[in-house]
């Protein structure tokens, strides 16, 4: 028998950052599911488990940084493959890259790759996983030792190995991200995929052919140098998880220290850029 859920629906500004932070921080509570919505993103909570008093300590809640509101929806005998079937579309990218959950009928795209929505970012809904997706799908990259950071879901990595890249290493800080790279690459049947929980101090003394980032501004320019540091040489380095206004930021950072542009791609106002040095 099913357990009672409540339902909380956010509303995040900016929704991107703000809703990847709210999921790290519901994740470490009794939260156990996350989809993501128009707007931010829902999370459910078995009652049982529930107080009035669970987000009396989220940071984000209390930054100035953010304007989140939230309602609170009761659900009884929650189905869960229902609840994804109503919110976790399969998603076709150029015609032969399809991403679905385990629950969707298999296609006969040239890459079929099966991602289990815990939480749904990086499922390829998002613009910024789109667009990644579609820089990979036109590059060569058989035989590149190949980096994901910020993996999420392990979506890109697991494409990465489909197309022939190896070995891959795959990187998240969140813990849960972790797990549920994990769980996505045995669930693709990946041999080549290696997932660490942690953050760019892993990249001492690694090297790679390929470096797929589709994190925040923010952390990208932090972290610029440790990427262009562990970059062989030749290497290509696909960037995303900004906007449009955000290009002259990164473009510097990546110039000044010796990556030369070579491709755009803009959805909805985000933005994937392609670097080589």
């Amino acid at each position: 028998m099913s357990n009672i859920y409540l339902g909380y629906h956010f509303t995040v500004e900016p929704k991107e950052l703000g809703s990847v932070i709210l999921v790290a921080e519901l994740g470490e509570l009794p939260f156990e599911s996350f989809v993501e919505s128009e707007f931010g993103v829902t999370a459910y909570i078995q009652k049982h488990l529930w107080n009035e008093n669970i987000l009396d300590d989220l940071f984000i809640l209390n930054s100035p940084q953010f304007i989140i509101s939230y309602k609170i929806e009761e659900i009884d005998q929650v189905n869960w493959n229902e609840e994804w079937e109503k919110n976790f579309e399969p998603i076709d990218v150029e015609g032969n890259c399809h991403v679905r959950a385990p629950f969707h009928p298999k296609t006969n795209a040239e890459f079929d790759i099966i991602i289990e929505p815990k939480m749904s970012f990086g499922t390829g809904h998002h613009e910024t996983t789109h667009m990644m997706i579609q820089h990979l799908l036109e590059t060569d990259i058989r035989g590149l030792k190949t980096l994901d950071m910020g993996c999420g879901t392990a979506i890109l990595a697991i494409l990465a190995e489909m197309k022939g890249a190896k070995p891959i290493d795959a990187i998240d800080i969140d813990n849960w991200c972790y797990l549920n790279s994990i769980e996505n690459a045995e669930r693709n049947n990946c041999s080549e995929i290696s997932v660490f929980e942690g953050d760019a101090t892993l990249l001492k003394d690694k090297k790679y052919d390929l470096i797929i980032a589709n994190i925040n501004r923010n952390i990208l320019l932090n972290d610029m140098q440790s990427y262009v540091d562990c970059l062989n040489p030749n290497g290509t380095i696909l960037f995303s998880g900004f906007y449009t206004e955000d290009i002259p930021f990164i473009d510097s950072s990546c110039t000044q220290k010796g990556l030369n542009f070579v491709k755009k791609i803009e959805r909805n106002n985000w933005v994937s850029l392609k670097y080589t040095n």
